[in-house]
């Protein structure tokens, strides 16, 4: 049988024009495409354990927030980016009549992104090393809670000149008599209201709501939400007020200070649980729940009432006073501090810092009953003689700063 042989010019020829080789170009962008979505495999996968820890060390609530952080959203929005881009410009990558057309500048751009994100993948291991350590997530939700006071202080006030219409005693007493109640129609905490709508609604129909609830607070279904005066507004308000209000599964820092209180409170009560045992991070929340405590004693003054443009009252809406504010900062970490000298002493500190900065009397006594709530703890809980007057003196500090009154404050009184 006689063999044919091909030119090795014939035959390399060929092989030039098959389709089943891929150019240079395609290459290089199915590389980078390769190695961007294993990046972002990766980089999920560590996200999904920083939040199984944070779930863990933290709480369930504080999920959210490291959900909502920044330099992560940053980081895993680069590299879908980079891989979306690189994408595109490869299926540009084609064959015509007089060649391959290969977009140079998109491959450039494309291999400058794939550098940037070399840099982005060590910026995000290194901010999700520090974003896991509890110092920093105790310092995020004091930030934001100032945040919060700092916007709260602001909201509510009325417009200048001299206000009109009924008074705030008067427009209650109508409310209660005769005003028509407004029920929720769906279960949920309620998370934010809007209250600008609430108040040109309101203006807008000549009537006045009253919110019994305040962000933070759960709904069920049917339960009365608010209180219309006239009567015959509520029908008008009604329609509107479901889309004057969000309600959810879960509470939100936005209007609500006292849920970021809770979220310290929860993060110190974890710590000092038994299962744990670790009081400096206890300690750490008791002196970021005196900055936010310092911060409401000087300039805390929750406005119940909203004025629309002509200086009337339209909205009347419960908040949170100082007391309430103090006793979910300090009751439960207290209880849990039974025979803990080292959280005593923080806890007198901060009272003590938060007495220095507090020049209303009223809340001076606020802040007296809980050192002597404190000192009766230790007292009765804490054994060692030491350690007991180590608390007694802190204690004795704040009552130097804030007064006796009228009310027995002695260590032996309160023994007795």
């Amino acid at each position: 049988m006689q063999q044919t042989e091909l030119p090795i010019t014939g035959t390399l020829s060929s092989l030039s024009g098959c389709s089943t080789v891929p150019p240079i170009p395609r290459v290089i962008l199915t590389t980078i495409a390769a190695a961007i979505i294993t990046v972002i495999g990766i980089v999920f996968s560590i996200t999904i354990v920083v939040l199984t820890l944070a779930s863990t060390q933290f709480g369930p609530r504080m999920l959210r927030n490291c959900v909502r952080d920044v330099g992560t959203q940053v980081a895993l929005g680069a590299f879908v980016a980079t891989f979306c881009y690189t994408m595109i410009t490869l299926v540009s990558v084609g064959g015509g009549e007089r060649g391959e057309f290969v977009p140079h500048l998109s491959i450039t751009v494309a291999l400058v992104l794939t550098m940037a994100n070399v840099g982005v993948l060590i910026y995000f291991l290194n901010h999700v090393a520090v974003m896991i350590q509890l110092p920093v997530v105790i310092a995020g939700i004091a930030k934001t809670l100032t945040a919060e006071i700092e916007a709260e202080n602001h909201a509510g006030l009325p417009v200048e000149g001299a206000e009109r219409g009924p008074s705030y005693e008067e427009l209650l007493s109508r409310l209660a008599e005769s005003g028509a109640p407004i029920r929720t129609p769906r279960s949920g905490y309620l998370q934010v209201i809007r209250m600008r709508k609430l108040v040109k609604v309101a203006s807008k129909a000549g009537a006045v709501i009253e919110l019994p609830y305040r962000p933070g607070h759960f709904f069920v279904a049917g339960q009365v939400m608010a209180r219309v005066w006239p009567p015959d507004a509520a029908a008008a308000v009604e329609q509107i007020l479901a889309f004057g209000h969000i309600a959810g599964a879960y509470r939100t820092l936005p209007q609500d200070i006292s849920f970021g209180v809770d979220q310290l409170v929860e993060i110190a009560l974890r710590a000092l649980s038994p299962a744990i045992n670790d009081t400096f991070t206890g300690m750490t929340c008791v002196d970021w729940i005196a900055d936010g405590l310092c911060r409401i004693s000087r300039s805390w003054h929750p406005q119940r009432v909203r004025y629309d443009a002509h200086g009337e009252i339209r909205v009347i809406a419960y908040q949170p006073d100082f007391e309430r504010l103090v006793q979910r900062a300090f009751d439960t970490i207290r209880q849990a501090a039974a025979g803990m000298p080292a959280i005593m002493i923080r806890q007198l500190d901060a009272l003590a810092k938060i007495v220095e900065q507090t020049p209303d009397r009223a809340r001076q006594t606020v802040l007296r009953r809980q050192a002597e709530a404190i000192q009766k703890l230790n007292l009765d809980t804490v054994p060692d003689p030491g350690d007991r007057e180590d608390v007694t003196r802190r204690y004795n500090a704040v009552m130097a700063l804030v007064g006796s009154g009228d009310e027995p404050t002695s260590s032996e009184t309160l023994a007795g």
